[in-house]
């Protein structure tokens, strides 16, 4: 996409649960690795769990991150947050990880997921869904985070 001759960086929203297994740990990690290997910006939640673990895989690849957070304070984004966006709006933030990202990734996830996943496909965005426990029409399923990073950005690319 180009502004004004600069190149924007796609956005890609990490949406997940705030305590996972090491599994999950992994996936999202590794989601986060794949989203800056591919010089996306990653977009989440900004606390603990899936978040957290994207954060830091977009971290070791030397990616940008923004966490988009429920409270009043800074502090209380995890410390793979670049960009620590305060709304103290507790779970009405999540409107605002779906209408930052240009396209949606969610690993695994609890109720807060999926009204992100909802309001998500009602703007019109690409939600991929990684070890989901749901099976929510209009959601592209994906087998492995670099399937999913590929599909996020081939979805926005079109």
């Amino acid at each position: 996409m180009q502004i004004q001759g600069t190149s924007i960086m796609i956005q890609i929203g990490v949406i997940g649960a705030g305590s996972c297994d090491e599994e999950l740990r992994r996936t999202a990690e590794e989601t986060g690795s794949e989203i800056a290997r591919n010089g996306s910006v990653l977009v989440c939640g900004g606390l603990g769990g899936v978040m957290e673990a994207s954060a830091a895989g977009a971290k070791k690849e030397g990616g940008t991150t923004v966490g988009v957070l429920p409270g009043d304070s800074r502090e209380s984004a995890n410390p793979y947050i670049d960009i620590a966006i305060v709304t103290e709006m507790g779970h009405a933030r999540n409107v605002i990880i779906a209408r930052s990202a240009d396209v949606l990734i969610a690993i695994g996830g609890e109720y807060g997921t999926l009204s992100e996943i909802a309001h998500s496909l009602k703007m019109g965005k690409t939600v991929v869904t990684l070890e989901s426990k749901w099976e929510i029409e209009g959601t592209i399923k994906a087998n492995s985070p670099q399937k999913a990073v590929r599909i996020a950005i081939d979805s926005f690319n079109k």
